[in-house]
């Protein structure tokens, strides 16, 4: 076993916020969660951006209905995939690193279209996370077979994959059962949100729950730093 495997488990999202980028910069191992029920009007499917001093909705049109597994979802209407490059476009073109990070931000959204939201979701994050510099393994939690339920389905993919260190988001707190990965051998840590520093960004007031893409196109090369990189200077 390897004594260092930390590993991360959440449910794709939608270009998702700089917390989410957090948790896997910790861990050696991040588990896309995505054979589990979809929820709408959910980061799953949406974000927010800074447009015009405010933050805005994208959402891509997933459908309403909820008996799906996130991974079952199919995405029809595929013009949502130029829109919200176009929304993206307009909202950062001025920011001092656009031109950096267009390229490949503008190849995922428009190379292909996409029939999969899960697909997605983990295509851009793994983009997101090489813009970032982060190197991690990823798996596909459908690969894993897990079984059980809540807490006892996080274990389960913890004991296949040898974890021996779960990092959790702090919202997780609700329904987890720690005695569960005690009992397994597992160590299990939460994520503290708390305490990122403002960058510049062209909101009227700050707002730290949107897109990392807003830092990305802000700070540059310099985005670690308001994501992880702060704490080492406190």
């Amino acid at each position: 076993m390897n004594p260092q495997n930390r590993v991360a488990i959440l449910q794709s999202s939608y270009i998702p916020w700089k917390g989410f980028f957090d948790i896997i910069h910790d861990v050696d191992t991040f588990v896309f969660f995505d054979d589990v029920q979809y929820t709408t009007r959910d980061w799953r499917s949406r974000n927010r951006v800074i447009s015009n001093g405010s933050p805005i909705w994208l959402s891509i049109p997933a459908g309403s209905d909820t008996k799906r597994l996130i991974n079952e979802v199919q995405l029809a209407d595929h013009s949502w995939q130029d829109k919200h490059w176009t929304t993206i476009r307009h909202a950062y073109g001025k920011s001092p690193y656009f031109k950096t990070y267009a390229d490949a931000l503008e190849s995922v959204y428009m190379a292909q279209k996409w029939d999969s939201l899960s697909e997605f979701n983990q295509h851009m994050t793994r983009t997101l996370c090489d813009l970032l510099g982060i190197n991690v393994r990823f798996v596909d939690s459908a690969s894993l077979d897990a079984q059980g339920s809540k807490t006892e389905r996080l274990v389960d993919v913890c004991r296949k994959l040898d974890a021996t260190y779960y990092l959790s988001g702090p919202a997780a707190r609700a329904y987890i059962e720690p005695e569960q990965f005690e009992q397994a051998g597992i160590e299990l840590a939460y994520k503290d949100y708390s305490g990122y520093p403002k960058y510049p960004q062209s909101s009227s007031e700050f707002e730290h729950a949107v897109s990392v893409l807003d830092l990305l196109f802000n700070t540059g090369p310099s985005a670690p730093d308001f994501i992880w990189g702060w704490r080492n200077n406190r």
